[in-house]
């Protein structure tokens, strides 16, 4: 499941939060290691536009310094 679909079913099962997870790939599907986890909180007049908008600000903070972090670690 991805893209709206997934915002659909948070909200569909009232769950009260929800986020992203950056992890590395492997040959199974979203099973690499996990490096980073953010979450937001659901909100109850939430719309799957608006939970993906505050899922994508997870994303645009979160991506370029865990990116960072990772090829760092590779240098090191």
């Amino acid at each position: 499941m991805y893209g709206s679909r997934v915002h659909e079913a948070v909200i569909q099962s009232r769950d009260k939060e929800s986020g992203i997870t950056i992890h590395f790939v492997n040959e199974k599907y979203d099973e690499g290691n996990i490096i980073f986890q953010a979450k937001c909180e659901v909100l109850p007049d939430d719309t799957p536009d608006t939970l993906a908008q505050r899922i994508h600000q997870l994303e645009y903070k979160h991506y370029p310094e865990v990116i960072e972090k990772v090829i760092k670690g590779l240098k090191d």
